[in-house]
């Protein structure tokens, strides 16, 4: 059998076939580009570089514009920049934004046990929250709660314990938050009001303003660092601890659950560690930036820092233990979700007090003779 012979275009042949290859590879790419690009914006419930969550927000945002080598791209705008700071996740839940960063506490009068995911009354602290959330079920339940709004939550950020807050006047008993006007938020809200302070419901940006007209008598916001940048010690003098009613700070990253189900592999990976690697970042540098805030706090102002009375103590836990067991009734999945929850408590407490132990032995060894 003779060679086979292929028979290849030269001339104007040849020009005319490159010339309808490169036009379909020049079309193709740009299309290839635009199927691989997504462009969300990201709307939060914090001023634009709010200490703590704001900065959080803000570095999520650039840590996957960054890993994702611009395909998943996202824009950033503060509260009431596109809606407003309690507004997060019906913009997501709605599609008016793809994405935002807020904190669950904001949404517990439509979900009871949505307040779990940030914090509780002498509850989970940072670790042992998201020990909780990532290697229990609390990120199963998380998503259960939250399907029904069409929106996937990740922690992403973490401002640590709160302090108790700031009050015009000493306490010294129960008697002492009767009809208090207290700006707090979370279940820590419904302790209060079971002692009977009136909680107030007031964003961060118009919180100065309220404790500084007298609108409201305290102030529960986060803790040194935050407070200090917001100016909460030139209106009152009394700083509490401890926070009894926040002691976790857990953001939360919501994602549309029909966006998040389209996503790529790779970019969901990139999504989910962009908000791992925030909440230890945001942890660390809670612990370093409210240790500096309140030596500045205490040297700067006329600020006297108190330990809460023990018959407020008493008096909130009790509330708070009538109160999750309230909250476990209102629904088959709050209740699976408050027994999740003091499972957690429950088998990770006695590691925590022993650790806590040691570090109080160990700061007490380093203290300077006197």
């Amino acid at each position: 059998m003779g060679p086979c012979i292929i028979s290849m275009p030269t001339g104007p042949e040849l020009t005319r076939r490159a010339a309808l290859g490169a036009g379909a590879a020049v079309l193709a790419a740009p299309a290839v580009a635009r199927a691989q690009t997504l462009h969300w914006r990201m709307v939060t419930s914090w001023p634009k570089d709010r200490t703590g969550p704001g900065i959080s927000a803000r570095r999520i945002a650039e840590r996957i514009n960054a890993l994702s080598g611009g395909r998943l791209r996202i824009d950033l705008f503060a509260a009431g920049e596109i809606v407003p700071p309690f507004a997060v996740l019906d913009a997501v839940s709605n599609g008016t934004v793809e994405i935002g960063h807020t904190a669950s506490l904001y949404w517990q009068g439509r979900m009871p046990a949505a307040g779990f995911f940030t914090s509780v009354p002498f509850g989970l602290g940072p670790i042992e929250h998201q020990a909780w959330i990532e290697l229990r079920d609390g990120q199963a339940l998380w998503d259960e709660l939250y399907s029904p709004h069409g929106v996937r939550a990740f922690l992403a950020g973490n401002t640590g314990p709160s302090m108790g807050g700031w009050f015009r006047r000493r306490l010294s008993d129960v008697d002492d938050l009767k009809g208090m006007r207290l700006r707090v938020q979370g279940l820590g809200a419904e302790v209060y009001a079971r002692l009977g302070a009136v909680p107030m419901t007031v964003s961060a940006g118009d919180l100065l303003p309220a404790l500084e007209k007298g609108s409201i008598d305290a102030a529960e916001f986060l803790a040194p660092a935050t407070d200090l940048e917001t100016g909460l010690p030139k209106y009152a003098s009394f700083y509490y601890a401890p926070g009894f009613n926040k002691p976790n700070g857990a953001s939360e990253l919501l994602i549309s659950l029909g966006l998040w189900d389209r996503l790529p592999a790779d970019l969901r990976s990139i999504v989910t560690e962009a908000c791992r690697a925030e909440h230890t970042l945001g942890l660390a540098e809670a612990y370093q930036t409210n240790a500096a805030a309140l030596t500045e706090i205490l040297g700067k102002y006329p600020v006297t820092l108190e330990a809460f009375p023990r018959p407020i103590m008493e008096a909130a836990q009790a509330a708070s233990a009538g109160l999750l067991a309230d909250i476990g009734a209102t629904s088959p999945l709050a209740g699976r979700i408050v027994e999740s929850y003091k499972g957690a408590l429950q088998d990770l407490r006695g590691w925590s007090a022993l650790a806590a132990d040691m570090a109080r032995a160990n700061t007490r060894a380093h203290l300077p003779a006197r």
